[in-house]
Parts: C-alpha cells; structure tokens; sequence
C-alpha cells in the first residue's frame, strides 16, 4: 500500500504543476507574442526479482508550443511579426533571450529596443541604429531596414540549437540555454504583431480534467489516511 501512496503523491505533484502551467496560459492567452507551454510526463520503472515492480509518472519535462500565432495589423512602423520559425534576438543585463513579441521602438540613442529599453540585435549580434531623419521605412521578408529604399540595417531571426532547452524568462522571453544560429525558415512582417498561440479552449478542457483528476487522487489519499487512523487507534487500544 505504500507505494501506492508514493505513487499518487508523485502524481499529485505532477498535476498540480501542470494546472500552474494550464493557468498561467489562459492569463496569457491575450499577451502578444506569448507561446503555450505544456509538461510531458515521464514514467520511472522499478523492477526487482522477487518484489512487485513500481511505476511512477512525473511531470518535470517542460515544452513549448511552437504553432503559429494570429498575426494582427497594427501599421505602426517599428511593429514586427514572424511568419514561421526564428525570434528576435534582445540583449538584457542577464544574457540574450529569445521572443516572438515584436512591439519595438527607437529610444533616445536611436537604438531599436524593446518596450522595456532592451536592445534588439541585428543579424550580426549588434545593435540595431535607426538614423533620427530616416525618414519612411521600409522592411523586407529578410528583416532588412530600408530608408528611402537605402538598407540601413537588418533585424535578426534566430533560432536555438536545441530547442527543447529553451527555458522561459517572464512571460514572452526565453533563455535559450545554448547557442543559437540564425534562422533560415522565418519571415518578417512589418505592421503587425504575433498573437499569443494559447488554445485558450482546450486549456479550459485540460483544466477541468486535470482537476478532476487531482480530486480523485486526494480521495484516495483521504481514504487511505483515515484507514491508517482506524488501524493505530484499534492497535493502541
């Protein structure tokens, strides 16, 4: 019986993460350039000659969806979205990350950033200049910046080595946990932005079933303490 225990506590556990996971995509399903996560569940197998085997399922494998979002036109200027694979590349104080969330603008240097001042990179690795006059831009499917059809500079897409590492960072960033090179799939378009790519139905439907689940489990355990309550009370009488 106590492996029984051991096993459902450790299902328990993987359920409630992945419910922390189901919730935080549903508040995300508005959040633009945000990418669904999910857990995969990994099966443990104890076998021994003479003694009952034990399985046991955790969910400790992190995923990332990387279905496309709905692109929505903005026309502002500085506004990118990314058909297909890649990301852009933002340099912060904790390293380079990973996004899909296109909302840019020059700051006061000229330098293209994000809207919490992070530099964008280049193809290069560099930062991204736009000259004060200009003028009208223009931005091709490579991410090159025109001015006045004179190129000026061009937006890196890149892609992680081994996806499966990426690690998220805050809601639209991630680490990517290795390198990375540029990406040859990708896309760029300007005047819109990336949609989250939240299912935000069959999150809802996971959810229910997930807690159903959960409560199945903690009937179990319930059950099994007050049996373990009856059988010390009738010993110690």
């Amino acid at each position: 019986m106590e492996n029984a225990i051991y096993t459902t506590l450790a299902r328990q556990s993987g359920l409630t993460r992945e419910m922390n996971v189901l919730a935080n995509n549903i508040a995300n399903a508005n959040t633009t350039g945000f990418r669904q996560a999910g857990v995969t569940f990994t099966e443990f197998v104890k076998a021994s000659s003479g003694t009952a085997s034990l399985s046991m399922a955790v969910a400790n494998v992190p995923s990332i969806s990387t279905a496309q979002g709905t692109l929505t036109q903005t026309g502002g200027a500085f506004d990118f979205a990314i058909e297909g694979d890649g990301y852009f590349m933002i340099e912060t104080p904790a390293g380079n990350r990973l996004t899909r969330a296109g909302s840019f603008a020059p700051n006061g240097a000229g330098n293209l950033v994000t809207a919490q001042g992070y530099l964008v990179m280049d193809s290069g690795g560099a930062a991204i200049f736009i000259p004060p006059d200009a003028g009208t831009l223009g931005v091709s499917a490579d991410g090159t910046i025109s001015a006045e059809g004179r190129p000026i500079a061009q937006i890196g897409l890149f892609q992680p080595t081994d996806p499966a590492a990426m690690a998220r960072v805050g809601s639209v960033m991630f680490d990517p946990q290795g390198d990375t090179e540029p990406s040859e799939a990708g896309r760029l378009v300007q005047g819109f932005l990336e949609d989250s790519n939240v299912d935000a139905i069959s999150q809802l439907s996971r959810m229910i079933e997930v807690q159903r689940a959960y409560e199945m489990g903690q009937g179990f355990l319930d059950a099994e303490n007050e049996r373990v309550r009856n059988a010390l009370k009738t010993f110690i009488r």
